[in-house]
């Protein structure tokens, strides 16, 4: 297989490049340096040049609060760069396998899982960025995947686990949401996942999220625990914690597509338990 990553400095495309490296296939990663993908011309040409098998993208704006404030950019990035991607992949007969997220649904469900033929409507400028990176991939290119993932966190990036091990080394307390649920996912799980689907068929949306569900003050509690962070735990809301973009009160994701193919990937506990792993590896 050869691959080609986009997004290859961020926290889940380095992961990406390394476990593709480990599979021995020939997999290189690009980023900003390399090429802007926001131009279709760089685009295409990187793409051209490397001539992949397939493209995992990772590239993104991933900044939720700053989309709020700056949609025309989130949009450029999110949207027009994943077109490109997308037309210079057609070009080479490459398949894509695309990062999406939580955010495209407004979090109204309850009672059961986000599936993949549930219907999208993002609350904010993020989600809506992210749903139109995915049409306009599906509309450029019939051999793609849509990974939708989920409270994303693991090494090498900013991320809300490394943002609470932070703190709880110069605090005695921390107040985290209770009313907001989702399904925690590590970036050694997701990305196993991401290869498993570039190396088959299966197109259009799928959930690849962490197991099981959890609040983030739930996800707090077992990341403390597992990582023996003697540091109180208190409750707050998502009222109470204001924050300029808004989030989805309901972010847990499942796979209605397993026996398609679709990867299914471990309990969110089993991540925590792998991101404390590797952050305290020699």
């Amino acid at each position: 297989m050869k691959l080609l990553v986009t997004g290859a400095a961020g926290m889940l495309g380095q992961r990406v490049v390394a476990d593709a490296a480990a599979r021995e296939w020939d997999v290189v990663g690009i980023d900003l340096p390399d090429a802007d993908l926001t131009d279709e011309h760089a685009a295409r040409e990187v793409i051209a040049r490397h001539a992949p098998d397939a493209i995992v993208h990772c590239a993104a704006w991933t900044d939720v609060d700053g989309a709020e404030e700056r949609e025309d950019a989130a949009l450029k990035v999110n949207a027009d760069a994943s077109r490109y991607v997308a037309r210079g992949a057609r070009h080479v007969d490459a398949r894509v396998v695309a990062v999406s997220t939580d955010y495209v649904f407004d979090g109204s469900l309850t009672g059961r899982p986000y599936v993949e033929s549930d219907p999208t409507a993002p609350l904010g400028a993020y989600g809506r960025t992210k749903l139109a990176g995915e049409l306009v991939i599906a509309a450029e290119l019939d051999d793609h995947a849509i990974a939708r993932t989920a409270w994303l966190f693991g090494a090498g990036g900013k991320n809300f686990c490394e943002t609470m091990l932070g703190l709880a080394a110069t605090r005695d307390r921390v107040a985290v949401v209770t009313d907001q649920v989702g399904s925690p996912t590590w970036t050694g799980h997701l990305s196993p996942a991401l290869l498993d689907l570039a190396a088959n068929d299966l197109r259009g949306p799928v959930h690849t999220a962490g197991g099981g569900q959890c609040s983030w003050h739930a996800l707090t509690v077992e990341l403390f625990t597992l990582a023996g962070v003697d540091c109180e735990v208190g409750e707050t809301t998502a009222a109470e914690f204001q924050r300029p973009a808004p989030r989805p009160a309901w972010s847990v994701m499942a796979t209605e597509r397993s026996d398609e193919g679709a990867p299914v990937l471990p309990p969110w506990q089993d991540g925590v338990r792998g991101f404390i792993e590797e952050r305290t590896a020699p």
